[in-house]
């Protein structure tokens, strides 16, 4: 650790790419900005900006979409999780994103399972944010676009190679030799992915802001992990702690740590060096070293927790 501003992603430093992914020219999702903040997450683009490259076993993201903008169909091999950092958002999945929908907002956390399609859209008013944690080093080796989404970027000038790497024909860019375009799915593929109706997905895979924040009165409210109220093991936990749940002390861990802030101001020391992080922040802490954190102000806080665990990363545990 060089120092605790290095172990930090500030909220008002992210560096957005506007062409991450395959579906950046088609209307309607050309709009949408994303951040690479821990690791290359799925991204396609050669010209992504990663706040911190070296990954604790796993990948931090974020999402920023304007009203009625919409992140296309996609599938994830590992896990991809959200919570709602600013505004109200549309969840949806299925083939052709009819299965079934959930309406999330802020500080609300969702695990999509892998291998089913999904994609959402900013239903607020105002330019908005999810952030996501993705299973993994590799976040699973990129993302399978639906059909559809590929043929709708193909007209609108983008291609992706098999190799995970886009390039725009409206640039005059072409693949690498010997690359050839990334296959979409067969009809036969399609028709093996499980189909999730709604009294399904979200008992099981949503967890709700004001639960955890009635979770989290004493203790940390563990919201993903083996006994989590979203029961998985996706090679990391994710709690939420309030600002009640742990004591200032200072402590260690063998495990990597990320923070990413939810609602209001809360103070850290890393090593006695001491910083304050407000919302959108992201902090990540190495294992060994000494940390605490607390509240800096009275009034309502809020952080998430994510810590690696030895479990391997990939398919959501138990399903379909």
């Amino acid at each position: 650790m060089k120092n605790i501003e290095s172990c930090i992603v500030r909220h008002g430093d992210l560096v957005p790419d506007r062409s991450a992914f395959i579906d950046a020219h088609t209307p309607g999702s050309n709009l949408k900005e994303n951040y690479t903040i821990i690791g290359d997450g799925v991204s396609e683009s050669a010209d992504r900006h990663v706040h911190i490259k070296e990954t604790p076993g796993f990948n931090i993201g974020g999402a920023g979409q304007p009203p009625k903008c919409t992140n296309s169909l996609h599938i994830h091999r590992t896990a991809e999780i959200f919570y709602i950092l600013s505004g109200r958002w549309r969840f949806f999945w299925g083939n052709d994103g009819k299965d079934g929908e959930v309406i999330l907002e802020a500080g609300d956390v969702l695990n999509i399972p892998t291998g089913i399609f999904r994609g959402f859209e900013n239903v607020g008013t105002e330019y908005s944010m999810v952030m996501g944690v993705l299973g993994g080093d590799d976040s699973g080796g990129g993302v399978i676009w639906a059909p559809k989404v590929i043929e709708a970027a193909k007209a609108h000038g983008l291609v992706l190679g098999e190799n995970g790497v886009l390039c725009d024909t409206r640039k005059n860019q072409s693949l690498p030799e010997g690359i050839n375009p990334m296959k979409p799915l067969t009809s036969e593929d399609l028709s093996k992915i499980p189909k999730v109706s709604t009294t399904d997905f979200v008992p099981r895979f949503v967890a709700r802001y004001l639960d955890m924040l009635a979770l989290s009165d004493h203790q940390p409210a563990l919201v993903i992990g083996d006994k989590g109220m979203i029961h998985d093991r996706p090679g990391f936990t994710l709690e939420f702690i309030s600002e009640n749940s742990i004591p200032s002390d200072s402590y260690t861990s063998d495990q990597h740590e990320v923070f990413m802030v939810m609602k209001g101001y809360w103070n850290v020391t890393l090593n006695k060096e001491k910083a304050v992080i407000s919302p959108g922040d992201v902090l990540t802490v190495a294992p060994g070293l000494e940390r605490s954190l607390s509240p800096s102000r009275s009034n309502h806080a809020s952080i998430f927790r994510v810590r690696k665990t030895d479990d391997q990363a990939g398919p959501t545990i138990n399903f379909p």
